[in-house]
């Protein structure tokens, strides 16, 4: 297999205070763990190209995308919402962040990558329409969902989201759209604090309790997510790789380990294989115990390289 690794040196540079738990150790957590288990010369590593403002508007409301460019601090610190701050380097962050995106779809969908994967921050799938949340300015698998459809025409595109929280927004944002089949486990309840509701359409939603481990969680994904998965039929595979369901996260209370995301990433190329000769866009979102993350993130980076 051959996996592009993409990521670009302003994702490091956005930094939301010494405190925050987002920080810029998390790509360094990944990258060392991948560089000390032998697996970053086997990845074929590539700088990020920036979003477009058409391929972000093309996702979300044009105001909105407008205010953050506008808002955009020379110095210090903006608080957009609590939590989520802007400051000089944010919007070139939040730029590349959505742009590795629609450059992996590209790469896949050309066959000139089998799959790829995006290690980027800010995270994006708490960012709705037209509002960021939870870290999140910009959308970033959904901009690159978004692309699929309308540049390379797809019909059926699949996100599965494996993060500790409920992407609200990603499903804010496709939640009418049949191109886009959107399917979250998350820990329930818990933040964003709204209730999700019922599956419906295209949205599959499978909340766990806190304090669910592998038994619980690998239930859902057989039961649930794999039989929606080959019924949906997707011509791409794309994930939202949160690993902050981990069980030595801070920020949640899920009981996984480092084997439960070998499991599911293991599942999900299944499934691209049956469906779209091997076609997956995996983009980093939670994760924020730095060891654990490199961890989990290193079993399923070695999972999409078949290794």
């Amino acid at each position: 297999m051959t996996t592009a690794y993409i990521t670009h040196t302003y994702c490091d540079k956005h930094d939301m205070g010494d405190d925050h738990p987002e920080s810029p150790q998390r790509l360094g957590a990944i990258q060392n763990r991948l560089i000390t288990g032998q697996l970053m010369d086997f990845l074929r590593r590539l700088e990020a190209t920036p979003a477009t403002r058409e391929q972000l508007i093309a996702t979300h409301d044009q105001a909105y995308v407008d205010s953050i460019f506008a808002r955009a601090p020379e110095e210090g610190h903006l608080e957009i919402e609590p939590e989520t701050l802007m400051m000089p380097h944010t919007l070139d962050a939040a730029l590349f962040a959505a742009g590795s995106v629609v450059q992996a779809v590209d790469l896949v969908m050309a066959g000139e990558m089998d799959n790829a994967f995006c290690a980027i921050r800010p995270p994006g799938h708490h960012a709705e329409y037209d509002k960021a949340m939870g870290f999140c300015f910009f959308n970033n698998i959904a901009v690159g969902a978004r692309h699929a459809v309308r540049h390379h025409g797809l019909e059926r595109v699949a996100i599965v989201d494996f993060d500790v929280h409920h992407g609200n927004g990603t499903e804010d944002i496709f939640k009418d759209d049949p191109n886009v089949l959107y399917a979250s486990s998350y820990q329930h309840p818990f933040y964003p604090y709204s209730d999700p509701g019922a599956s419906h359409d295209n949205i599959l939603h499978m909340p766990l309790e806190a304090g669910s481990g592998s038994d619980a969680f690998q239930a859902i994904i057989t039961e649930q997510l794999l039989p929606a998965l080959d019924a949906f039929k997707p011509q791409l595979v794309m994930i939202s790789a949160g690993f902050d369901a981990h069980k030595e996260d801070p920020m949640g209370q899920l009981r996984l380990s480092e084997s439960d995301f070998t499991w599911i990433t293991d599942r999900l190329m299944d499934v691209a294989e049956r469906h779209c000769e091997g076609k997956v866009v995996s983009v980093l979102e939670g994760g924020y115990n730095i060891d654990a993350l490199g961890r989990a993130a290193f079993c399923h980076i070695k999972s999409l390289m078949k290794l």
